[in-house]
């Protein structure tokens, strides 16, 4: 028999105990899969905000405990684009709104120039079974009406006592949840919006989201003049190596000012690091658990098998070959239990997204990067789990163990 096949032999000679420990480590490891991916997708998905539209800087608020929550002065990003080295700048209010009549909670709510960049970036589309006599184009130029006429004070529509009606724009996702189409009329805060369009983003976050004319939601929410951070692109002649040295010029405009890559914007946003560390915390329980469970079975296997290793030794096994034993079998054992545990996590997370709770907020699968860490953390609790076995096995003396055995 070879040397695997006897570890295979001993793993299934109690099936009933390899087959609980198998769904305790399944159990651990596919939580931690789960969790942290969840916290990953979380986090790739805010990036995505930033990276589908190619944005170099964002700019936030100075010491603000939530950055999301950040405000700024809707003045700032006219001024950003007077610095040497910057392209272009969009201001963004970002706000949670719900549509109560049809039950939909929680929803992000991004307020943007409509005659801006940024605005023009999304792409906005009609979808297949909108009404064929509006377009996209049409309501958003009457979006850009309303919005200057609110901004000054100075709209005409024709009839003086009727104000043209705002435009609202729907992530697909979004749209599809609320079974809206182009022309549709939605209530927020018992104020009629109509949908003006629906756009497909890179970011799952934004699918399931809306964008609102900045003076609209600024009124809505009752914070008039005020941004929540502004996006930045930097003029394409300015190199990797001068970045820093435009981040200055922008914060030297105002104390206020706090300039940071996209990517450090998001790995040290606090909701980022609380959802990573909350994962993190929560696994922790699970595989000390998985862990003690591991160590429970592969230090009874020993003592069940104490005549077994006896003889082995007597017939000349080295100590280094019976340790492999317990640590290959525990490790065996935990490998399994991370297929196992990682195909359940990602059945659970795209069970999960499709509902309309989580709709638009988590990652319908689990990314590469966090199956290799299950991959790790299954082989190291399998690993540590029968160090203390293994050890047990190796000090057993052939005489004593024989005994046993007879």
């Amino acid at each position: 028999m070879t040397f695997l096949g006897f570890v295979l032999k001993s793993l299934s000679r109690r099936p009933f105990r390899t087959f609980l420990t198998l769904a305790a480590l399944a159990t651990a490891i596919g939580s931690v899969m789960a969790l942290v991916g969840v916290a990953d997708g979380f986090a790739d998905s805010f990036r995505g905000v930033y990276e589908s539209h190619q944005v170099d800087l964002v700019v936030s608020r100075q010491g603000s405990a939530d950055r999301l929550s950040s405000s700024l002065a809707d003045d700032f990003p006219q001024r950003i684009e007077r610095v040497d080295g910057v392209g272009q700048a969009a201001g963004v209010l970002l706000e949670t709104l719900s549509i109560e009549d049809q039950q939909i909670y929680g929803i992000p709510a991004m307020g943007l120039r409509t005659d801006g960049w940024l605005f023009a970036d999304y792409g906005l589309s009609e979808p297949a079974d909108s009404d064929p006599g509006v377009s996209s184009s049409d309501v958003t130029a009457t979006d850009v009406t309303a919005t200057d006429a609110n901004a000054t004070g100075t709209g005409s529509t024709g009839n003086s006592e009727q104000p043209p009606v705002e435009m609202i724009y729907l992530g697909q996702n979004l749209a599809d949840r609320m079974q809206a189409n182009v022309g549709d009329e939605v209530m927020l805060f018992d104020e009629p919006f109509r949908v003006g369009g629906t756009f497909q983003s890179g970011s799952i976050w934004e699918n399931g989201s809306m964008i609102l004319p900045l003076s609209a939601l600024q009124r809505l929410t009752g914070r008039e003049g005020q941004l929540t951070y502004i996006n930045v692109l930097l003029d394409e002649s300015v190199q990797r190596d001068e970045v820093d040295e435009v981040v200055t010029r922008l914060e030297a405009i105002d104390p206020k000012l706090l300039a940071l890559a996209t990517e450090e914007f998001v790995e040290t946003d606090r909701r980022m690091q609380m959802a990573g560390s909350m994962a993190w915390m929560t696994s922790a329980i699970a595989l000390l658990v998985g862990a003690i469970g591991t160590l429970n079975t592969m230090m009874t296997s020993v003592l069940e098998r104490t005549g077994e290793i006896g003889v082995l030794r007597a017939i000349g096994w080295p100590t280094r070959r019976v340790a492999m034993i317990v640590i290959l079998e525990s490790v065996i054992l935990a490998l399994i239990a991370t297929v196992i545990g990682g195909v359940g996590a990602a059945i659970l997370l795209s069970v999960l997204s499709s509902t309309d709770s989580a709709a638009g907020v988590l990652q319908p699968s689990i990314a590469m990067s966090v199956w290799v860490r299950g991959a790790v953390i299954g082989l190291g609790i399998g690993v540590v789990g029968a160090l203390l076995p293994a050890y047990r096995a190796t000090r057993l003396h052939p005489t004593e163990a024989l005994r046993h055995h007879g």
